[in-house]
């Protein structure tokens, strides 16, 4: 029995082949195909010659839906609302863009409000309906918007998260004169209070809804071709994978797969190795990704944003920059050197890949600089010029008067300095100490960096672990079925009796357990937990707190938030506090995969391979090269070292040292 993990990156797409019966992971790595992903992924599952009659579980992240978004290559999509809230996406919160330019305007909307319908309806805050809709109007509405030969339309009602009987009516009245749209309504999208918010989300999944259900037919039918007959589990922002059938209808909640898959990933390993607090890590060729584990768990957020937008599903807190290995090196009005958030990307890529880029980009520095070798070709299939790597930076360098190597360092020195800030916004500027974190880190580009960002951070060691180049796609594998749902109340908690809070967390639950009753799970492999969205009266914004499905007392309850709360800020005080949303998840708990077991013989002298002119601290020095698949346990690698293995490379500096534990991680500490 065969499992398959398929993660798509905007530079790569990874796989991870692993064989339960034997025991085995295979892994490849090929260019991605922004145009259509299918076309990489499958191209690297003829590479890897794999029978996909015999893959029983297939796991798939994708950027489909984040790039619709950033690249406005959506749907035309329209929208209708209540009468009176035309402009709720246009106004959203009236929050500067840029805080400190008043002349800052904001992108034009994915939606233009000559695309915006308002419907004669109201429902109010209890549920309760004042104007039911009106049929003949939403007729109306519905002939034009068929005239317009609109593709997805996006229904938002003045609090249907209490009732969503009038969208719902709405939505089967459009569907008549629209039968091959796709139809979003917020109610069943985010039924949350927040008009703006539950607006937006249920807009972009709209918005995105036509393009990925074409990708998503064209990958099943390509996959089907080829003999692979069940589901495809496509992973959420949530850190949970969901069936196929389900994320066409609500691909929003794909914005974050990738990013997620990683860091369910490290809390698999971090748990067998016993590192239970962790900063992950994950630099691939366009972004930096990382976010904070603490005593094995991460946190959970729905402050996200995607664009101009934001996104209020849950998911994983997780802070993304644009900087990562095709990052570009470019010099801004005052001749100051900036690099990123532009990336070469997958086309043409860095100018060492020798597919017409010509901008310099991080991956060009580590080529001049000699951390990235050029003897084993990218994706089976780059081989990295070392020349036109060297005028690439030259010509940067040139028009600051500096020479390729200093420029090469240079570049390398802002994008570590963006990594490290970024990474201090989850930890320090939350109240965590990094020294108190291993750094975990992964992607085809975190090893190369991690030793100089943990040196910066003053993290006491850096986890690599096995296979990090494909780790976000190991990931995939060791992720459960999740659902969330949620139902918005704000009651102060001094005015709802406990069996009441039991009953609503009980009706959610069973909601849950028909769900995953539905997708195969038995009662054993079934796991909820619950959360209350809570502040003080009279706050104006929530913290998620975890509780028990049936807690003793509402006492016990308060007792939860102010313990939140002090851990949050640092600081809480006895208060009234109130509920504002109740929230259950669902988790189908499934088989894990067995990490490699690390190589037990062997020497490290046998694991050399060779050496290469590499430049630390402004100088070029003869510097070993190990490979990391013959390192056995125990090994230890002084700096300076690099240590190659397919699909990423871990750079060992001066003052560090590297050595392999039980689990088959590289880990490396300062000597």
């Amino acid at each position: 029995m065969q499992w398959l993990g398929v993660d798509v990156g905007g530079t790569f797409t990874d796989l991870v082949l692993y064989d339960r019966e034997a025991g085995s992971i295979r892994i490849e790595k090929v260019p991605s195909t922004p145009d259509n992903p299918s076309v990489g992924i499958l191209a690297g599952i003829e590479r890897m010659k794999i029978g996909l009659a015999g893959v029983a579980k297939l796991a798939h992240g994708t950027t489909v839906a984040t790039n619709t978004i950033l690249e406005r290559k959506g749907a035309k999509t329209a929208v209708i609302t209540t009468r009176g809230f035309r402009d709720v996406l246009e106004v959203g919160r009236g929050n500067r863009i840029v805080l400190y330019n008043i002349k800052a305007t904001r992108p034009p909307p994915l939606v233009p409000r000559s695309r915006v319908y308002e419907a004669t309806e109201r429902t109010l805050f209890d549920g309760s309906v004042r104007t039911a809709i009106d049929r003949q109007e939403l007729e109306a509405i519905a002939a034009r918007l068929a005239a317009l030969g609109i593709d997805a339309v996006a229904i938002c009602f003045l609090h249907s998260y209490a009732n969503g009987g009038n969208e719902k009516a709405a939505r089967d009245i459009v569907a008549g004169s629209l039968p091959a749209a796709v139809l979003s309504i917020s109610s069943e999208v985010l039924p949350e209070y927040r008009e703006y918010e539950r607006f937006a989300c249920t807009m972009l999944n709209a918005y995105v809804a036509p393009r990925m259900g074409r990708y998503l037919e064209s990958l099943r039918d390509g996959l089907a071709r080829r003999g692979y007959g069940r589901t495809v589990d496509i992973m959420t922002s949530n850190g949970g994978t969901w069936p196929i059938s389900r994320i066409v209808t609500s691909p929003v909640n794909s914005v974050l797969s990738g990013p997620a898959a990683g860091v369910i990933g490290a809390l698999f390993v971090g748990k067998a190795a016993g590192y239970p607090n962790l900063i992950t890590y994950d630099m691939g060729g366009t972004s930096t990704d990382a976010c904070l584990v603490k005593e094995g768990a991460f946190a959970m957020s729905t402050d996200g944003r995607i664009g101009a937008y934001p996104l209020r599903l849950q998911q994983i807190e997780i802070n993304s920059i644009g900087a990562g290995a095709g990052s570009i090196a470019w010099l801004d009005a005052g001749r100051v050197i900036s690099v990123g958030p532009q990336s070469a990307g997958a086309v043409p890529g860095p100018a060492c890949y020798g597919r017409g880029g010509s901008e310099a980009t991080v991956t060009d520095a580590n080529v001049v600089l000699g951390r990235i070798g050029t003897e084993r070709p990218l994706g089976g299939e780059i081989r990295l010029d070392a020349g036109v790597a060297r005028d690439a930076i030259e010509r940067i360098g040139a028009r600051v008067g500096i020479d390729a190597q200093r420029m090469a360092e240079g570049i390398l020195k802002l994008v570590v300095a963006k990594m490290t800030a970024s990474i201090k916004e989850i930890s320090i500027m939350r109240g965590h100490d990094p020294r108190d974190f291993a750094l975990f880190a992964y992607g085809g580009a975190g090893p190369l960096h991690a030793a100089l960002v943990a040196d910066e951070l003053g993290c006491p060691r850096v986890i690599v672990p096995p296979m990090p180049g494909n780790f976000s796609a190991f990931g995939l594998l060791v992720a459960d079925v999740r659902h969330d749902y949620a139902r918005t109340r704000v009651v102060p908690t001094a005015e709802l009796p406990v069996e009441e809070l039991h009953a609503i967390l009980a009706g959610m639950r069973e909601e849950g357990r028909r769900r995953l009753e539905a997708e195969g799970f038995a009662p054993d492999a079934m796991h909820f937990e619950a959360r209350l969205d809570m502040r003080y009266v009279g706050q104006a914004f929530e913290l998620s707190v975890p509780v028990a499905e049936r807690p003793n007392s509402m006492a016990e309850v308060d007792a939860a938030f102010l313990d939140t709360y002090r851990k949050r800020y640092s600081y809480a005080v006895p208060g009234p506090a109130e509920i504002v949303t109740f929230r259950l998840t669902a988790y189908g708990r499934v088989a894990k995969p067995e990490m490699p077991k690390a190589r037990s013989g062997g020497t490290l002298q046998a694991a050399r391979t060779g050496e290469r002119p590499v430049a630390f601290e402004g100088r070029f020095a003869p510097t070993p090269i190990y490979d990391r698949t013959a390192l056995p346990v125990a090994a230890a690698v002084d700096g300076p070292a690099i240590v190659e293995e397919p699909g990423s490379s871990t750079i060992v500096p001066p003052g560090f040292h590297a050595s392999v534990d039980g689990f088959g991680n590289l880990v490396l500490v300062r000597r």
